[in-house]
């Protein structure tokens, strides 16, 4: 093969490589970001519990 066009074919498979791999990071970024916003929403509706300090002991324990 004359060596233009191997490196025509070279560049268009880098091509095809990089624009695949571009939609796979935007692909698992959403994924993470659905997963992400249910768990906050998840972690919304339970009352945050806080922790006190015992002046005694010093243990702490949750209200």
């Amino acid at each position: 093969m004359p060596p233009l066009l191997l490196v025509l074919v070279g560049a268009l498979g880098g091509t095809a490589l990089v624009r695949w791999g571009l939609r796979e990071a935007r692909r698992i970024n959403d994924e993470l970001e659905r997963v992400r916003t249910a768990h906050m929403a998840e972690a919304r509706v339970e009352p945050v519990r806080r922790l006190r300090r015992d002046p005694k002991t010093g243990v702490y324990w949750a209200e």
